[in-house]
């Protein structure tokens, strides 16, 4: 049987979404929290706008009125290098 993946980071199927939808997960943000869709590598940058529609077909709730997640990237970008460092540096 073929599953339809709609994150790819989190290894999460259509099916997976939709059962959420039937458990009582009604918004993005919800479902965010129970399937971690978003928050894998790519911060949903393509699986936000599939669920987002899977959910409008299901309950019937706009895409435009659904408040979708915001990518906060640091302000400063941070190298790995300095993550991994073991000095005290200020």
């Amino acid at each position: 049987m073929k599953r339809s993946i709609v994150c790819r980071c989190e290894d999460i199927s259509e099916e997976d979404v939709i059962h959420a939808i039937d458990e009582g997960y009604t918004d993005i943000e919800e479902l965010r929290k129970k399937l971690r869709i978003g928050m894998g590598p790519c911060q949903g940058r393509v699986c936000i706008q599939i669920v987002a529609r899977i959910l409008e077909k299901k309950t019937g709730k706009k895409v435009a009125t659904t408040p979708l997640p915001t990518v906060r990237p640091p302000i400063i970008p941070v190298s790995l290098g300095t993550l991994a460092s073991e000095n005290d540096e200020k």
